[in-house]
């Protein structure tokens, strides 16, 4: 659900959008939304819906609206009433003016040092507004948070048109800030942006007629002359010595992508449509080149990849690519998938991903405005797989490949459509001669007849080629008798030149040439359930030694059977692919060879758990012994890598597998898809895994999968959700009797207590997890309980009982090689000292915690490490490393999208300007710290209320103090935090009564 204020009052649920009727239940709403989360007393919500008009029924009058409104919520339960008052729950995030101000917070702290993320952020801001907030709704509680909103408009706009000039783009704004101008003639920030922008431009006496324009306005209007900072832009325009922008130090530094498939060898014809194609970007819409019906192999991709290696110098800032497998026999690419792919390309990780394929499409569509970049989605089988691809911005250029015409893009996003019809005669006899030489020039006759037999398809022609010079003591004209024979003995329906005819019969003259071996390995490239493998799991299929597997697949790469990829992986052309498995169909008993497959999977992602996290070994399940070769792993990255690689892979086996090896492929991967972030991967394979236990009637096997799932889903947001699964998987524990893996359950519990900001939970719930951990004879197993206890209890303010449960984990990691948990038990440790004064054992343990974390690659142990680095640092006085420190940790809580690190980073940067004096800096980083999501971490979100007071207090400011620290007090008490002492005696100092 998501409720929508910035214009008329809404309530929208899934795509449909539903205005209230009813002044009064507008009303109703719209106060309970300026005080979401907050009680609101009965008197001031009659008094908002009735005024000064006294009505002795007016409570019950309530009631019935109030009913009405739980009415069209989602859930009747947001909108509950205690002895406060009425609450309406609402997280920030579904609420627009929330999320506007929290987008409008970042771009503005970023407009300086970062432009280009400031404009990301700001114009998504302003992508929200519909109008004036609470057009349809007048009373005065709201007026005030409806004029701050349209004055954070304007600021937002404001800082747009600054970062858009610090990034050079002066022409484009003039217009746009002209007409705001003139709409707003007494902000003179909006005049000195228009007299910038110009000035840049080369319109010198223009930007001077702007600042006589505003001069005029002002003291006409106010009776004031400009203020010194116009005044001293006119001087440097009237100098010539306007500041040029300071280059975006981020943008500087961004990895630029560059996906291309290697460009076609032999690339022959096909001028007028690389021309077309040529003037096509600056008509500035997205491209699709279709084949005409039936022309599959007509060489749609070969001809995109050409033209997009010719022009990849006008997209400097990256070149996106991805095959979206649109009729290849296993299933199309879902649009989330590709741009889950498309966003760590440009930069982002783990949790910064969102899982909603609408967010997934607007944060694409962000990251790419604005910046040249060429998309190619190659192979697309329907228009809604495309959309969510499409950047929005004038400067990217899209081109789309496909079977399909895909006239609703034509018809709806104006895309021009190239039709590619089989090559020419004479480009087909070119592309043959080219790729054999001297032999096409001594038969031109007969390389006439392969043409026509290859239908003049370059996918039949490449094939054709290899084969002929695979036989070097054939003429051409043999060969291509014995084509037109092999064609001949085909049971074709089509007899009229059907393209599908030629390459039918081109694949079976080239199949039919193979020794049987390397035949059987391209049978089963038919079966392999992914996409793409490696010579490893080829191996594994067929029962033959690695040696001669690679053996046949070179055989089959240079027939054009089978493709490499520059990672060395083989995949077939979809055709191929396709033809491959209906072979495969008819000769082999295709379950031996699969099983072989699954169980190599399983073993190798086994061995490769073993070295990611050997103190969870013994937990995992036991795997059945292979006698394929598998890859060694002997490190960390390396083992990392290989899942990373094989996981659409290992996904795809458990929609063809057994229950058994579902269920043993969850509990081998688990951790790996936890620590990697692979939450929507995570979340099928455990409900498959779920589904698959309850299908064996295994017990065990479903608490696993529930465990698992829960895990998952608390990190997904979804942590009611997730302590059910986790309950149920807790009594089923229970009924089999394994104490250690309830003791697992409760951590996990914990965690998606902690999700949800109940500290307080979350610590019992650990603690009750040590209990059954206790039990065990492994120590090693209640580490990661011990470390989340610890963490728990250094935000209560518990240091010396989180600092022993840090020394015991140290005691147990360091005997057991658990980096991981030894890097976390580190931070804390640093954590826990730091806020007790003991500031150079602190600098001490997190040095140590971000060696470990830059060993094992762990960004968000990094960032953590950093942060800890940064507190010791300005423990000691020295803020110039801790304000680095703390810096480099906000950008790799951004980079992966870690909400929670990067507020607690920012509280952390805003309590070292502080120090430093620098109360305008801490301010605004403070505030930037509140724009985050309070819901999920309030206790940061409490910590930075609180600093923002103690700046206004360090200022004088006492009323701004106040209001803060009462508010940083309200939430400190419903979270259970000893810092109510704290805010308890700020506030007496100054006067104020605290108490119910």
């Amino acid at each position: 659900m998501e409720f929508r204020v910035l214009g008329a009052l809404e309530v929208r649920h899934g795509e449909g959008v539903g205005v209230l009727s009813g002044r009064l239940r507008r009303t109703l709403l719209g106060v309970l939304l300026a005080r979401a989360n907050q009680p609101v007393p009965v008197d001031v919500l009659t008094d908002a819906l009735w005024g000064d008009q006294p009505d002795p029924r007016a409570a019950q009058k309530l009631q019935l609206h109030v009913h009405r409104l739980r009415g069209v919520l989602d859930d009747p339960a947001r909108l509950s009433f205690g002895a406060a008052g009425y609450r309406l729950l609402a997280r920030p995030a579904v609420v627009d003016a929330e999320r506007f101000e929290a987008l409008v917070g970042a771009g503005v702290a970023a407009a300086e040092r970062e432009p280009q993320r400031a404009i990301e952020s700001l114009r998504a801001a302003l992508a929200l507004w519909r109008g004036t907030p609470f057009a349809d709704v007048e009373v005065p509680v709201l007026a005030d948070w409806a004029r701050r909103l349209v004055e954070r408009r304007l600021t937002a706009a404001e800082s747009l048109y600054q970062a858009q000039l610090a990034c050079g783009l002066h022409e484009a704004v003039i217009g746009e800030l002209a007409e705001l101008v003139a709409e707003h003639p007494l902000r003179e920030r909006l005049h000195g942006l228009l007299m910038t922008a110009l000035y840049r431009a080369g319109r010198r006496s223009e930007a001077l007629e702007v600042y006589h324009r505003a001069r005029e306005t002002l003291v006409c209007e106010l009776g004031l002359e400009p203020g010194p900072e116009l005044r001293e832009l006119q001087c440097q325009v009237l100098a010539e010595d306007v500041p040029e922008p300071a280059p975006d130090d981020r943008a500087a530094g961004r990895e630029v992508p560059a996906q291309l498939p290697v460009d076609v060898r032999g690339f022959v014809g096909r001028e007028a449509e690389l021309a077309e194609l040529d003037g096509l970007p600056s008509a500035r819409s997205p491209v699709v080149i279709s084949a005409v019906a039936g022309t599959a192999g007509v060489g749609k991709t070969a001809l995109a990849v050409r033209w997009a290696h010719r022009v990849r110098d006008r997209f400097p800032d990256g070149q996106l690519y991805v095959d979206l497998r649109g009729y290849g026999p296993d299933e199309p690419v879902p649009a989330a998938e590709a741009l889950a792919g498309f966003l760590r390309a440009l930069g982002l990780d783990g949790a910064a991903i969102p899982e909603d394929l609408a967010e997934r499409a607007a944060r694409f569509r962000t990251l790419v405005d604005g910046r040249r970049v060429l998309v190619l989605l190659d192979n697309a089988r329907t228009v809604e797989q495309v959309r969510p691809l499409l950047p929005a911005g004038s400067t990217c250029f899209t081109l789309v490949t496909s079977r399909d015409s895909l006239a609703g893009l034509i018809a709806r996003e104006g895309a021009h459509r190239i039709g590619l019809d089989r090559l020419p005669r004479t480009d087909a006899a070119g592309l043959l001669r080219e790729l054999l030489g001297a032999r096409a020039d001594a038969e031109p006759a007969a390389v006439d007849v392969l043409v026509e037999r290859c239908a003049r398809l370059p996918l039949a022609l490449r094939i054709t080629a290899e084969l002929v010079r695979s036989r070097p003591g054939r003429t051409l004209g043999e060969l291509a008798g014995e084509l037109a024979e092999a064609q001949d003995l085909l049971d074709l329906l089509d007899v009229e030149g059907d393209p599908h005819t030629a390459v039918r019969a081109v694949f079976s003259w080239s199949y039919r040439q193979l020794d049987p071996a390397v035949a059987r390995v391209f049978r089963l490239l038919g079966v392999h359930p992914g996409h793409d493998v490696d010579a490893y799991a080829v191996a594994a299929m067929a029962g033959t030694p690695l040696r001669d597997t690679r053996r046949a697949l070179d055989v089959l790469v240079r027939a054009h059977l089978v493709d490499q990829t520059p990672g060395g992986r083989y995949q077939p052309h979809d055709l191929l692919r396709a033809y491959a498995a209906e072979l495969a169909d008819t000769t082999d008993d295709t379950a031996a060879p699969l099983a072989r497959l699954f169980d190599h999977y399983l073993a190798t992602a086994s061995a490769a758990m073993d070295v990611i996290a050997p103190h969870e070994a013994e937990i995992r399940p036991e795997v059945p012994a292979t006698d394929t070769e598998k890859p060694v792993f002997d490190t960390y990255g390396a083992a990392f890598g290989w899942l990373d690689d094989e996981r659409a892979n290992l996904i795809a086996t458990t929609q063809h597998g057994g229950p058994d090896h579902v269920i043993a492929l969850a509990d081998t991967v688990w951790r790996y898809l936890a620590a990697g972030h692979y939450l929507n991967d995570a979340v099928a394979l455990h409900t498959r895994a779920m589904h698959a236990a309850q299908a064996l009637g295994d017990v065990a096997a479903e608490a696993n999968a529930r465990r698992a799932l829960g895990a998952s889903m608390a990190w997904t947001g979804a942590a009611s959700e997730a302590i059910g699964h986790l309950t149920r998987a807790f009594s089923l524990y229970e009924q089999v009797g394994d104490r250690l893996m309830q003791a697992s359950t409760l951590n996990n519990t914990g965690i998606a207590h902690w999700r949800r900001s109940d500290l307080v939970a979350a610590a019992d719930t650990w603690r009750r997890a040590l209990v059954f951990f206790e039990g065990s004879a492994d120590p090693r197993l209640g580490v990661p309980a011990m470390n989340n206890l610890g963490r728990v209890l250094t935000v209560l303010r518990r240091y010396d009982e989180a600092a022993n449960l840090y020394e015991r984990v140290l005691t147990i990691t360091r005997a057991n090689s658990n980096r991981i948990s030894e890097t976390m038990a580190l931070f804390g440790l640093a954590w826990a000292r730091a806020e007790v004064g003991r500031h150079r054992e602190a600098l001490s343990d997190a040095r140590d915690a971000l060696s470990l974390a830059h060993d094992i690659g762990s960004r968000g142990l990094e960032c953590l490490a950093m942060r800890a680095l940064g507190v010791a640092h300005r423990g000691l006085g020295e803020h110039e490393p801790a304000l680095r420190h703390l810096d480099s940790a906000l950008a790799v809580a951004r980079a992966i999208g870690d909400s929670e690190m990067a507020t607690g980073a920012l509280n952390e940067l805003a309590a070292t300007h502080a120090a430093t004096g620098n109360h305008a800096r801490a301010l605004r980083l403070y505030r930037e710290a509140l724009a985050g999501d309070g819901q999920a971490h309030r206790h940061e979100h409490a910590h930075a209320l609180a600093g923002i007071g103690d700046v206004h207090a360090g200022l004088g400011d006492h009323d701004h103090a106040r209001e803060y620290w009462q508010r940083a007090l309200v939430v400190y008490g419903e979270l259970s935090m000893p810092h109510v002492e704290d805010m308890a005696t700020r506030l007496d100092r100054l006067g104020t009564p605290v108490g119910p």
